[in-house]
């Protein structure tokens, strides 16, 4: 252990006041010094000492380094011992360098004195935090690495957190570029309970800008056109630094074409020149255009451009209604369902275009002045109710397949071709079933067979029928279905009045509801299979009317008829045999009146 002679003696200066200076030993030590001067030579040895306490830091002199400690002078009894590993930041370490250290203990059970150099570090280090958090300092740290949401940094020997919206007063998206670099930033807050320090980098910078914020809200003025930073990005448009203060550049105030997100024409970090559009004052609120430092392109649209006029161009939006066409950026026109096909009967725009098509369009109207222009696509081709070749192709008889477009509660319309469609009347679908809508007998994007029953070409109108193809059974149903002949039936529905009934050979008929029951009185349901006797038949209109009831009571009231008949018969004979013996009786009574009378006489 290294101990200084001065400083050996003042080792037991606590115990000086209790020596016997008369009678120190055999040889006489002390013995020439009277009492006034051993109390003047213990006041000098008290003034050699610090006054140090324990758990305080303090300043140190180094007065010897080994290989595995440093010892130090704070002007105490004796020197402190404090491990060479916690010197590692200084390799260049010397006796006479002045450090600081932390008291841990005046004297240890071994009476050494206990000192730490890495407390001090950071009680020190924690002590110039609060100091740069209350007197609002700048620090000097260092980036040591990244971390979740933003960065870690040295200040003082502790780790403090940067965050990332903290970093710069733009997005930061990388935050690697920073690590390993030297970066000045403020404590804006503390907490010691977790020992957490947060800075931040952009106070430093929004101090900056707040200078050049308010220069440029002074002097903004509509009109005037400035160059900022692309800062952000979203889908309704951009965000630009000018300098300290932010505006924002609409999506529909870059470019006069349409376009459906900014970076298709922008990126970030871009430097790019705008005008100012609008601006709040209060409310800090600028409102940007690019396009504006252009001239709009209907001003630059050639004059060849009228109607008739075919142009070529790009789809940029498909609608309800229509698709948008761009003739060239910023200049777009309509080209309305209707203008897309012959066809009278509309659909669905995408069925013919989709974003993205590079077309060619007939110009049908524009206003310059209004900026509008409607276009067509199905001018491009002939009308096919203009062509020749239309009346023999479509003439009266002739059969053909069509795509059923839509339907109706009167019928459907049959696709011919582009451009060409008829109309099947529901009473023309078939001949056997009553069909009240023609959902009940096909569908839309079905294909159907026809044939042609009258063209009308200067009013675009084909009728067509389907049940034309077959013959009509109804001239074979009247010599089945004859008045009093019966047949099998199945109930399909109920109404008030009348049951529907199934028939033979898919055709149908109608029982009144008071002719449906049967011979046990009940009633039969829906799906039931029975008897029918027809009592009509309409050939024209194609109905039977059938009855269930006149089966069985045909029958009885026959037998009954029958009955009487034969009742009829006896009776009459009865009555012959009965007049003949009356007639008989009276000759034999007028035969006796006769001989009375002659006998009286």
């Amino acid at each position: 252990m290294y101990l200084r002679t001065s400083q050996f003696s003042i080792m037991a200066n606590n115990q000086l006041t209790d020596f016997d200076w008369d009678h120190a030993d055999n040889r006489g030590f002390g013995s020439g010094y009277s009492q006034a001067e051993r109390e003047k030579l213990a006041a000098l040895y008290e003034g050699t000492l610090s006054q140090v306490a324990e758990k305080e830091v303090v300043k140190g002199i180094v007065v010897g380094v080994t290989d595995r400690e440093v010892i130090l002078n704070i002007g105490f009894k004796s020197d402190g011992m404090v491990p060479r590993a916690e010197f590692r930041d200084m390799p260049e370490l010397k006796a006479g360098d002045e450090v600081e250290v932390y008291i841990e203990n005046q004297e240890d059970p071994n009476g050494q004195l206990i000192l730490s150099r890495k407390k001090a570090k950071v009680i020190t280090a924690w002590d110039n935090i609060q100091k740069a958090l209350d007197q609002d300092l700048v620090i000097d740290g260092f980036v040591k690495r990244r971390t979740k949401g933003g960065l870690i940094v040295d200040i003082y020997g502790i780790e403090a957190f940067l965050p990332g919206s903290q970093i710069d007063v733009k997005p930061i998206r990388d935050f690697d570029v920073f690590v390993g670099k030297r970066m000045e930033v403020k404590v804006v807050k503390i907490n010691y309970a977790n020992d957490n320090v947060v800075v931040s980098h952009k106070v430093l910078i929004e101090k900056d800008l707040e200078q050049q914020r308010q220069q440029i809200l002074t002097n903004l003025e509509k009109g005037q056109v400035l160059e900022g930073v692309i800062k952000n990005m979203t889908n309704f448009g951009v965000f630009i630094d000018l300098g300290g203060v932010d505006g924002l550049l609409h999506i529909t105030d870059i470019s006069w074409g349409r376009i459906n997100h900014p970076s298709e024409v922008l990126k970030l970090d871009q430097r790019i020149q705008v005008v100012v559009l609008d601006f709040d004052e209060d409310k800090k609120r600028i409102s940007l255009g690019m396009k504006q430092l252009t001239a709009h392109p209907w001003e630059a649209l050639p004059a060849e451009v009228e109607p008739g006029a075919r142009v070529k161009g790009k789809i940029v939006n498909v609608a309800d209604y229509g698709a948008f066409l761009e003739v060239q950026p910023g200049v777009e026109g309509l080209i309305h369902v209707s203008e897309m096909s012959w066809s009278q009967h509309l659909r669905n725009p995408q069925d013919f275009l989709k974003v993205g098509d590079e077309i060619e369009a007939v110009v049908l109207t524009i206003d310059r002045s209004e900026r509008k222009m409607s276009l067509g696509i199905k001018q491009l081709t002939a009308d096919p109710w203009t062509r020749p070749e239309l009346l023999s192709k479509y003439a009266p008889g002739t059969k053909h397949s069509g795509t059923v477009r839509n339907l109706t509660n009167f019928g459907l319309f049959l696709e011919m071709e582009e451009g060409i469609d008829g109309l099947v009347h529901v009473s023309d679908l078939s001949w056997t079933r009553k069909i009240k809508h023609p959902s009940e007998y096909t569908k839309v994007g079905d294909k159907m067979d026809v044939v042609v029953l009258e063209l009308d070409a200067d009013n675009r109108r084909l009728s067509l029928g389907h049940k034309q193809l077959e013959e009509n059974p109804w001239d074979t149903f009247e010599g089945v279905f004859t008045i009093g002949s019966v047949h099998k039936g199945t109930i399909l529905s109920k109404s008030d009045k009348f049951a529907q009934i199934e028939l033979p050979y898919g055709i149908e008929g109608q029982c009144p509801i008071k002719q449906l029951g049967k011979e046990d009185g009940s009633t039969p349901e829906i799906g039931e299979s029975l008897d029918f006797k027809v009592i009509e038949f309409h050939k024209e209109e194609r109905r039977i009317v059938v009855s269930a009831t006149r089966v069985w009571s045909d029958v009885k009231d026959e037998a009954r008829a029958e009955e009487k008949k034969k009742t009829q018969k006896v009776v009459e004979k009865t009555n012959s045999s009965s007049e003949k013996s009356t007639l008989g009786d009276l000759d034999a009574l007028a035969a006796l009146k006769e001989q009375l009378e002659r006998g009286g006489k």
